[in-house]
């Protein structure tokens, strides 16, 4: 519950910053919505990457001629696949919170980089006989560090790129190596 508060406070914090500086900004806020494929993983080595999907919503603030933060929130849907057994899957789903600040190197091409907050909804094991629940084995809070770049073709629609590395460790009572999930998204952004 602390890491939720704790979430919530930087995320606040930061919109509020960004807020007032834009306000000193000639460029106002933008809105937006974006979607794509994720190819997720965890470090586990007997697993390998899963395809997923993510969406979501975004507010992109500028607080400088060249500089905006970007707060979003976003449906994840990460996990990965056993190896030995491709039909099982872990399937590890979220809405993530990511902090970006982003950097304009052209007009329409940005960099970016910051933290990502994600607060599980659903943690199963799928396979051909079902689905079972793994809550108790995994942690409801997960915390990563993203990278990216995106390049708008029009003022308005643009495509973008994202790998997220996990920082904590998501299993449950894990006494081996830590458990970390690891993101990589690519996808399109409409802004309002």
């Amino acid at each position: 519950m602390k890491k939720l508060f704790l979430g919530l406070a930087i995320a606040v914090s930061s919109l509020s910053f960004a807020q007032e500086k834009a306000k000193e900004s000639s460029s106002s806020v933008t809105f937006g919505v974006k979607a794509g494929l994720n190819v997720s993983s965890i470090n586990d080595d007997d697993s390998k990457a899963k395809a997923g999907i993510y969406g979501g919503v975004f507010a992109n603030i500028p607080v400088a001629s060249s500089f905006s933060v970007q707060p979003e929130v976003l449906y994840n849907g990460m996990g990965a696949k056993d190896k030995t057994y491709s039909s099982v899957k872990l399937n590890l789903d979220y809405i993530s919170v990511p902090v970006m600040l982003q950097y304009n190197l052209l007009p329409e091409l940005y960099v970016e980089a910051g933290p990502q907050f994600s607060f599980a909804i659903s943690q199963k094991v799928k396979g051909d006989g079902g689905s079972v629940d793994v809550d108790q084995a995994f942690k409801g809070f997960d915390f990563g560090l993203g990278l990216g770049a995106g390049y708008y073709f029009e003022q308005k629609f643009g495509i973008t790129a994202r790998f997220v590395a996990g920082v904590t460790d998501i299993a449950e009572n894990n006494p081996g190596d830590a458990i970390r999930n690891n993101l990589f998204q690519v996808g399109v952004a409409y802004k309002f």
